[in-house]
């Protein structure tokens, strides 16, 4: 019962992933693909914990985690790029 969850979620997520890339490509703007691109980070975050939960190990969630934290990083010296025009003051 358990793997047919997560077989139905990693579907579920995938097709949220998928329409975060549209909203990437086609966004009407800068701030809304900053958007997209970070919860295309949080997307692929929940894939790979669903993977490790599928496959039945922890070595993903390093995975996880990296991606996390560059994925925030991006995020930040993205809207830091779109307010003042540069990253490093």
């Amino acid at each position: 019962m358990i793997a047919i969850a997560l077989y139905i979620t990693i579907a579920m997520v995938t097709v949220a992933a998928l329409l975060n890339v549209y909203r990437l490509i086609k966004g009407p703007d800068a701030p809304d693909r900053v958007l997209a691109l970070d919860t295309l980070y949080i997307n692929a975050i929940a894939l790979i914990i669903l993977l490790g939960l599928t496959l039945g190990t922890r070595m993903y969630l390093e995975a996880a985690l990296l991606i996390a934290v560059m994925g925030f990083v991006g995020t930040v010296a993205m809207a830091k790029y779109l307010k003042r025009g540069s990253v490093i003051e």
